[in-house]
């Protein structure tokens, strides 16, 4: 069977279909909420759910059976990954949108590339080189075209672009903190579970969020949707589909197949993403970006030759 011999693969294949139904959740929530409280309570529910299901399959409610070495670079995975690089994931997904950011994210795979090759001892080939420039040229693609004279320009040097400067390098932030922290995912997790490999995950990026919205003095903000009962049930669905799940189906796809491998998969998005915002968001999609996201995927696909 197919899953016997590409379990990794599937898993990674998983993962980036929850993401995307995901992303558009917490896009939509993001911009009633704020990036900030999404990204904090959909951990938190996520990490409630893990709870519940390490409870039942593995005998334990928390990771207290992982080692120091297991806790230590996981950790350091969660602020990582989670406090720095899915705050400024987050903030750019309201800014702008969807689709976009998941194209950006295609940064995601070099990165961990070349922190697997520096910490992993993971080795670049020159498909993999030339697959780098590749993806970089599919993002240019898109966030370099100009815009429709209808519409508010965002100058920067004589240059028009289409979406927020800002956001953008929000999302470039973002996708160093996510390559990053799936490298120190499998540095840290070995063969310890994937499920409870995640908990500690969450647990330093809950710890990470926690300090950021207390400098801040927003608790009072980030803690009002709680109140609200249809807002938690789609963060519930989000945090069940992306913290829980989509999350757990990552760290499962580097267990069974290679960082780079896996990461190439997850980030096929943007693709699923053109289509499912057509349809749940009505958006209209031009050439350019149906053509500069093939061009990255194709990118990533050389990249891992």
């Amino acid at each position: 069977m197919i899953f016997e011999t590409h379990r990794g693969e599937m898993y990674a294949l998983f993962a980036a279909l929850l993401w995307v139904f995901g992303a558009m959740l917490f896009e939509s929530l993001g911009k009633k909420n704020g990036a900030t409280t999404v990204n904090f309570l959909r951990l938190l529910l996520g990490f409630i759910f893990l709870s519940i299901f390490t409870l039942f399959s593995r005998g334990f409610l928390l990771p207290l059976d992982a080692d120091l070495h297991s806790w230590l670079w996981l950790l350091l995975s969660g602020i990582v990954g989670f406090a720095i690089g899915d705050l400024f994931l987050f903030k750019a997904l309201v800014m702008i949108g969807a689709r976009i950011s998941m194209l950006i994210m295609t940064l995601a795979p070099p990165t961990a590339a070349i922190l697997g090759w520096i910490i992993l001892g993971e080795t670049l080939s020159s498909f993999q080189l030339i697959g780098m420039i590749v993806t970089l040229f599919g993002i240019a693609i898109v966030i370099l075209q100009r815009q429709d004279k209808n519409v508010t320009d965002i100058e920067k040097k004589g240059q028009k672009f289409k979406y927020p400067l800002i956001g953008i390098l929000m999302e470039v932030i973002g996708a160093f903190g996510q390559g990053s922290g799936l490298v120190l995912s499998k540095l840290g997790m070995g063969d310890y579970n994937p499920f409870a490999a995640v908990q500690i995950r969450i647990i330093a990026g809950l710890f990470g969020l926690g300090i950021i919205i207390s400098f801040s003095k927003n608790w009072k903000t980030v803690l009002k949707p709680t109140g609200n009962i249809r807002t938690m049930s789609l963060l519930s669905l989000g945090a069940i589909l992306g913290s829980f799940l989509g999350i757990s189906f990552s760290l499962l796809a580097i267990k069974y197949t290679n960082t780079g491998v896996a990461s190439t998969i997850m980030a096929i998005q943007p693709i699923l993403l053109i289509p499912a915002s057509m349809v749940f968001f009505k958006e209209k999609v031009n050439f350019t970006e149906v053509i500069g996201a093939l061009v990255a995927v194709s990118g990533i696909v050389l990249f891992f030759m």
